[in-house]
């Protein structure tokens, strides 16, 4: 495309925790799914990592909005307000200006024709001329690097923010598939009450997020443990300061119910697993993307759990992203995998 051409091609990776944007096969987005809002006008004042910095600490008259909740638009308005923000960034980093934009947008599989009409109208309302969507799954096999149209089984977990995907392909479509609302948001949410009922600290989302990352864990026993993390907060009940040290065996004990709920998922979607395609899987093995795959011995637990072999993606948090402009490249050899 030329830098004066009237059409603009990008990939949006839209999920509940971040947004990744691919332009010209480069990621040129990747922020959190959040905006400040100025509480009087609506006006967006922050978007993304600016719009993050300011979470827990608004002043009277900024809001901070996540616009998605499990996977799906929970607000319509700054939904828009975010996709025109991260776009606008996209525009001034690319030094380009353009009146239509062609997008392709990657979907929870689990959605309803009314939740694929919001992303559609967001996206549209946001300067999409042509609006494509493509399921996150299907977009996550095509980033890790499968061959999506061929006569043999892949299954695929991708863990985001929001929801869990669970999907076997086969010949370009999905043969069976399993969408629950159990995924990194469910672990935050966890670690956020543990801590309030275990160590009566009062902790944010962002704390736990960090607790998360710093000391999620699937098992009770990892090879290479990370170090305890220390965590600062007030206590519950005299509001005065704590510094409470957290440690990998304590999360994985607080996310257990969560991360059942993953694996009775994945067992119910091998259920519905035609024979031959199920035979395909056990020799292929299960790849995990997303956020979640990046949880320290969820691999080895779930091959604990289930029997088959599970991969963890190259890079588990941008396969969705990377798979979306892999479609939007290839749109017309795609066309069977888009909506």
């Amino acid at each position: 495309m030329g830098l004066f051409s009237f059409t603009k091609e990008i990939a949006i990776d839209l999920g509940t925790a971040n947004t990744i944007i691919i332009h010209n096969d480069k990621i040129v987005i990747d922020e959190p799914s959040i905006v400040a809002l100025d509480t009087k006008t609506g006006k967006l004042l922050a978007v993304g990592t600016e719009a993050q910095q300011m979470q827990g600490k608004e002043p009277e008259g900024i809001r901070t909005v996540r616009p998605l909740r499990k996977g799906v638009i929970a607000d319509f308005n700054a939904a828009e307000l975010m996709i025109r923000g991260l776009v606008k960034k996209v525009s001034t980093k690319s030094n380009w200006f353009s009146p239509s934009l062609r997008m392709v947008v990657g979907i929870p599989s689990g959605s309803t024709e009314v939740e694929i009409r919001a992303v559609r109208d967001s996206s549209e309302h946001a300067d999409g001329r042509d609006v494509y969507m493509i399921y996150e799954p299907m977009a996550a096999a095509l980033g890790i690097g499968l061959d999506v149209r061929a006569p043999e089984g892949n299954m695929i977990v991708d863990i985001g923010g929001g929801t869990s995907e669970i999907a076997v392909i086969s010949l370009g479509g999905i043969v069976s598939n399993k969408s629950i609302q159990i995924a990194g948001d469910d672990f935050t949410d966890d670690i956020k009450e543990h801590m309030r009922r275990a160590h009566n600290i009062r902790v944010g989302e962002r704390t736990a997020e960090l607790i998360k990352i710093n000391v999620g864990s699937a098992l009770t026993e990892l090879e290479n443990p990370p170090e305890d993390y220390i965590v600062h907060g007030p206590n519950q009940m005299t509001a005065l300061p704590m510094e409470v040290p957290v440690s990998y065996q304590e999360i994985s004990h607080c996310i257990e119910k969560s991360i059942s709920k993953i694996e009775a998922a994945v067992l119910s979607a091998l259920e519905q697993t035609p024979s031959e395609l199920y035979a395909d899987i056990v020799r292929n093995g299960i790849w995990l993307a997303g956020g979640g795959a990046l949880l320290r011995g969820l691999d080895k637990r779930l091959y604990d759990k289930i029997g088959i072999q599970f991969h963890i993606a190259e890079d588990p948090l941008l396969a969705v992203a990377r798979g979306t402009g892999v479609a939007l490249k290839n749109i017309d050899k795609f066309k069977f995998l888009i909506r």
